[in-house]
């Protein structure tokens, strides 16, 4: 009989997170302090248990636009070279605790430079941190440039992302509000990483519908959505169970683009009604390249493991449902092929194996 998929088993689980953002996944308790260092006084409270339950309520409005107000304050303390680089370097301290074996974060330097930080300054320390915060733990963490869909800066993120590329950036996305920022409006950006043949991941299908789905795939060419959850508008399950692809949908399966699903923070940002009617489990079992994410951390007061736990409470999937969607993450990551495989190889499956034989043996005990 499968093992109950409690949150305990999905944490010694080996998992890959695709879709992480740095300023959505700080420890409520390091907002505070780095609060306190700078004098930001704006934070709701400084009890790190209150201020973490303030930034689960605000995010769950269901508007993205409603969600993504909270991060005026992470955003806040992180304008210096240590704030980032402790940020980061927790980022993966934490993730690696949680069973994380290879990560990719996304952060906005642009974001970042409100000090005297340049753009440069910014990705340094957030690569300094994450190398720092890896070092002696089973991890592999690889940063993701974001830009901001609504400024114009893309094209300069862009050339920043390939500059560092060699140093452990290992892509390019723009996020930030979907309606009303195409992707097509940062044709130039795209073009410009597809002729460095470096990759780039699209937010698509979060906020807004097929429209942005298909300008991220057909137009901008992108390699994975960041999210892609109204992919579910294309398809059509009738009465009797019998489904039907439209063509986007199709060419969504057919290609295997990869869906950086985030089920709890797809809920808190209204793009599924709940959890029970998010579109994860349907498209599973119609085989979509399906990946399960974070997007925000402190936002949602989650983690991977729970979102797995989440998942088996809500749809019932497994210990080989876990193995199949974290395998789905690591052919998908941004990864060098070597690198991939040898994870694959020498962590995932074989962590796998590990907690099934131990399972085994436990049923046995019982008998």
């Amino acid at each position: 009989m499968a093992p109950e998929l409690s949150l305990d088993l999905a944490r010694r689980a080996p998992k890959v997170l695709l879709h992480d953002h740095l300023d959505g996944g700080l420890r409520s308790g390091t907002v505070i302090e780095l609060a306190s260092e700078i004098g930001y006084r704006e934070l709701p409270t400084t009890d790190p248990d209150e201020l973490g339950r303030w930034f689960t309520l605000g995010a769950d409005r269901k508007s993205l636009e409603l969600y993504l107000e909270g991060f005026r304050h992470t955003v806040a303390v992180l304008q210096t070279r240590d704030a980032i680089e402790r940020v980061a370097a927790e980022c993966a301290e934490d993730l690696a605790a949680d069973g994380i074996v290879y990560a990719e974060v996304r952060m906005a330097p642009e974001l970042l430079t409100d000090g005297d930080l340049s753009l440069d300054d910014a990705v340094t320390a957030m690569l300094d941190g994450f190398r720092r915060g890896s070092e002696g733990r089973p991890i592999t963490v690889g940063l993701i440039l974001s830009a901001m869909r609504q400024a114009a800066r893309s094209v300069e993120i862009a050339e920043l992302a390939v500059r560092h590329r060699d140093a452990g950036v290992v892509g390019f996305d723009i996020a930030g509000p979907e309606a009303g920022y195409p992707p097509t409006r940062h044709l130039d950006a795209f073009n410009l990483i597809a002729r460095e043949n470096f990759h780039f991941t699209i937010h698509a299908g979060e906020g807004f519908g097929v429209p942005s789905i298909w300008e991220a795939l057909q137009w901008c060419g992108a390699e994975r959505l960041g999210h892609g959850v109204r992919i579910v508008d294309d398809i059509t399950v009738r009465p009797d169970g019998r489904v039907t692809l439209g063509r986007l949908a199709s060419y969504v399966r057919d290609r295997r683009v990869p869906l950086e699903m985030c089920p709890t923070s797809n809920v808190h940002t209204g793009a599924a009604t709940s959890l029970a009617e998010h579109p994860i489990d349907l498209l599973r079992r119609l085989r979509f390249r399906v990946t399960v994410n974070t997007d925000n951390r402190l936002m949602s007061g989650i983690s991977l493991s729970s979102e797995f736990a989440s998942l088996h409470r809500t749809f019932g999937i497994g210990l080989d449902d876990m193995e199949w969607l974290t395998l789905n993450a690591m052919k998908s990551a941004f990864w060098s092929f070597d690198g991939r495989l040898q994870i694959i190889n020498e962590q995932i499956k074989p962590g796998y194996a590990s907690l099934r034989a131990a399972q085994a043996a436990a049923d046995l005990a019982t008998v």
